[in-house]
């Protein structure tokens, strides 16, 4: 019996707020959002960017004034709406109009009048660079007479040709929820958001991790460029440049892999199969696959997968520039004929569009077996029924799409098919795209979704692009598509890509519904596909069922009487989970962090033949394994 992957918690930070109870989702439909689900909208983000705070029952505002939550919109709105997705870089960041950097300068010198420069005695270089000379002023200083074979390098101050980007929400600050000392901010993102997905569940981590055994929990987590600022491999590479030394936690800190070895080690206490899977911008696609296959195969009855980046630093930004990959300032004044860049617009999938825009980011899902599920309850947002990876083959430049994405997207299509039928794919199915906003990816992803489409017998396929809303994540980029995709689920609406004036004209929509205003699925939002092309040939596309789908399936499988047992547990659970939302509704989020916590003591590890015992968990490690190579032997 295949088992089940069944999404039972998701969580995380982002441009568009916190993601766990659909909160950010709803932030990129909040022309569409009514009602309550509006309100709490507000209330979420105002408590996020600590524009409000709740003590003694109430919220009150900055200063100190009682506020209903009812009138938090009508108060803080605008500033909210202004102060998260994408927009200009902030401050807090740093300054994209003073960035430092180091001029190189030529000493103009010859025999006869060599440059002269005045130095403390104890600053001068050991040894001497080449074409220099000391000479002694006093018991302090020492003049040095440099050749024209030396330079000088100044320090100045550069403006970004990029100044856009997907931001965490104003006032928002991830290294002020725990204690994150020498933390680089992309595992800062790590430990948020891993915490917000587990506690999203409504179950306890020590109950879950009891009722398995302990290896048949896995942690699937990655960033794509690693962790690059001053804190991670940024700070080592540039350390020396700037007159520091490297530090003992740099080098390791910086390491693409961190993010799963932090969710292991102060996160969950997992001592069960890890991994990082590396895509460029399906990472967490590439993540999900693995888990995916653990748990269809019965090997893992849990996973945690997900994904962190925090590229928002001027020489990544400058990176991707050079490669004329960014929305640049100039590039969009250009496109709206205007003499000051639309921010807000930066990023336009499918539409007149002039490159990306860099976010940062950090989500996370959690995944039981359907089984696992049933027995404890559990929440149930969704299915991941495959998840298909195909290069590109032989490639004239690394970074443009080549021929792997029709395979991954067929497929998925085509296995949803056989699971669902014809009338799901062609009716009741959307598309997340990777919709970069490069007029590049709206031609060959837009032709990728034509042939799809034909194909399949499908017209009118809805269209969405996250990166409209959020910006490039990376790693996360799939991640963003999930999170907003579980949202769609529960709402039935689906986000227009509203930064567009129109569809571009060479984009094939022929069969394509890509709506630049929030579009009504009501009765249609039953299977997501997640598709993501990353830089080198690294394509994937997952397909994602609804909740009621995954219901469906459940029934068939344990048959009603099995079902009604669950609700009853599953009330429980949604009662906690929803405890946990109120939580960070009045005040900080509340990240998981034990570091140096309940540390297993090895001495106490009890093995024989049959089974390993650790301390601290109920059940074993099986050691009866089978021969999967019995027909050879």
């Amino acid at each position: 019996m295949t088992r089940l992957p069944l999404i039972v918690g998701f969580g995380g930070v982002g441009p568009a707020g916190r993601s766990s109870f659909h909160h950010a989702y709803r932030r990129t439909i909040i022309e569409s959002t009514t009602g309550q689900k509006r309100e709490r909208t507000f209330l979420a983000l105002a408590s996020m960017m600590n524009l409000i705070h709740f003590a003694n029952g109430q919220y009150a505002d900055a200063d100190g004034q009682v506020i209903r939550p009812d009138a938090v919109e009508g108060k803080y709105g605008a500033q909210i709406l202004q102060g998260t997705l994408i927009r200009r870089i902030e401050r807090n960041l740093f300054d994209p109009d003073r960035v430092p950097g180091n001029s190189v300068v030529p000493i103009c010198s010859d025999n006869a009048h060599p440059g002269r420069l005045v130095v403390r005695k104890r600053d001068v270089p050991d040894p001497l660079p080449s074409g220099c000379e000391v000479v002694v002023v006093d018991d302090d200083l020492v003049e040095l007479r440099v050749d024209s074979s030396a330079e000088l390098r100044l320090g100045g101050y550069r403006k970004l040709a990029v100044q856009s980007a997907g931001q965490l929400p104003s006032g928002f600050d991830p290294a002020a929820l725990y204690q994150s000392r020498f933390h680089p901010r992309g595992l800062q993102l790590t430990i948020i958001a891993a915490s917000d997905a587990v506690h999203s569940v409504g179950i306890d981590w020590h109950t879950i991790s009891q009722r398995v055994r302990p290896d048949e929990i896995c942690v699937y987590a990655a960033s794509a460029m690693g962790q690059l600022d001053s804190y991670g491999t940024g700070g080592m590479t540039q350390a020396r440049l700037r007159g520091h030394r490297v530090s003992a936690k740099q080098l390791p800190l910086g390491l693409n892999q961190m993010p799963a070895d932090f969710v292991n080690a102060y996160v969950l206490g997992n001592i069960g199969a890890t991994g990082a899977a590396v895509g460029a911008c399906a990472t967490f696609l590439y993540n999900l696959r693995i888990a995916v296959d653990d748990i269809r195969s019965g090997r893992r009855r849990v996973a945690v997968v997900g994904n962190a980046e925090a590229p928002l630093l001027p020489e990544v930004i400058e990176g991707y520039a050079a490669m004329s990959a960014l929305a640049t300032d100039d590039n969009l004044c250009h496109l709206d004929g205007s003499l000051t860049p639309n921010y807000r617009r930066a990023s336009r999938p499918f539409g007149e569009n002039c490159g990306f825009v860099l976010s940062e980011s950090g989500q996370y899902i959690v995944l039981f077996d359907d089984e696992l599920a049933l027995e404890m309850g559990a929440q149930i947002h969704g299915a991941v029924s495959d998840v298909f990876v195909n290069a590109d083959g032989f490639k004239k430049s690394i970074s443009a799409p080549g021929p792997g994405n029709y395979v991954t997207l067929a497929k998925a299509v085509a296995a949803t098919r056989a699971i669902l039928g014809n009338d799901a794919i062609r009716n009741r199915s959307f598309i997340q795209a990777h919709g970069s906003s490069t007029p590049q990816n709206r031609t060959t992803e837009s032709l990728v979704f034509d042939h799809v489409a034909r194909a399949f017998g499908i017209t009118q396929w809805p269209v969405t692009a996250m990166k409209g809303f959020v910006g490039h994540s990376l790693a996360p980029a799939s991640a963003d598509q999930m999170i907003s995709s579980l949202g769609v689920f529960r709402d039935e609406i689906l986000p227009g890509i509203k930064t567009l004036d129109a569809v571009a004209d060479d984009v094939y929509d022929e069969r394509l519904t890509i709506p630049l205003a929030d579009l009504d699925l009501r009765g249609r939002a039953d299977v997501a596909f997640l598709n993501s092309k990353g830089f080198g040939g690294n394509n994937a596309t997952a397909a994602v069922f609804s909740p009621g789908v995954a219901q469906a399936m459940l029934l068939k499988r344990y048959g009603a009487e099995r079902i009604r047992a669950y609700q009853d547990k599953l009330e429980v659970v949604t009662a906690t989970a929803n405890e946990y939302d109120e939580r960070c509704m009045h005040g900080p989020m509340q990240p998981i962090y034990r570091f140096g916590e309940s540390m297993i003591d090895e001495e106490k590890i009890e093995i024989d033949g049959n089974e390993i015992r650790l301390p601290g968990f109920k059940n074993s490690v099986d050691l009866q394994l089978v021969n999967h190579y019995d027909d050879m032997v």
